[in-house]
């Protein structure tokens, strides 16, 4: 078991060090991760069918505009609706025309009424990265709980998206952390899991 203190510490020193993005290169590594997800999508390394995002929070990278690319694609795509802390999360279908709902805090959502979807791709945001595909998260366990129950539930390939200056050497991580399967950055794709 990681200490919660080292894990609090790596969230704090990996927040500072996403939150240094210059918003001017923002755009550019969101288009870059577009394109390679559109590349993985393309070689057959991506489920076909539902597709979940996120609405990117604070400095997440965008990851709509690789959403709104698999869309074409013919993914239907969902976004996420946060229950209770430590839940898994639901997703619906989002439509880019649609209005939207202000969820738990304060992200946009897919309203109600929407589509639920059981995603077999989930684009995951994350606050770091390590090689062996772990990832730091914001400790609410929404993520990993839904990872868990989605593999429970038949397969689903995660791809933590994020920017290159998001790495660690190594990830703090516990029993519960959901390993991802592809982390793709706008420098580069990294395959993790077969």
């Amino acid at each position: 078991m990681t200490d919660p203190q080292a894990k609090d510490a790596a969230r704090r020193e990996a927040r500072v060090r996403r939150d240094a993005i210059a918003d001017s290169d923002r755009p550019a590594a969101s288009a870059a991760v577009r394109d390679r997800i559109a590349e993985l999508a393309q070689g057959g390394h991506l489920p076909r069918g539902a597709a979940g995002g996120y609405w990117p929070l604070g400095s997440e990278l965008d990851a709509r505009p690789a959403l709104l690319h698999l869309k074409e694609l013919g993914h239907t795509v969902g976004l996420p609706v946060s229950g209770p802390r430590g839940t898994a999360l639901v997703f619906r279908d989002w439509d880019p025309q649609a209005p939207m709902a202000a969820g738990r805090y304060g992200i946009h959502e897919p309203a109600e009424g929407r589509a639920v979807l059981r995603p077999s791709l989930l684009l995951v945001p994350l606050l770091a990265f390590d090689r062996s595909g772990h990832r730091l998260g914001y400790g609410a366990g929404y993520y990993d709980r839904t990872l868990d129950g989605l593999r429970d539930g038949g397969a689903v390939v995660a791809v933590g998206v994020a920017f290159a200056a998001q790495e660690m050497p190594a990830v703090p991580v516990d029993g519960h952390d959901e390993r991802l399967d592809w982390i793709v950055t706008e420098r580069e794709t990294l395959r993790v899991r077969k």
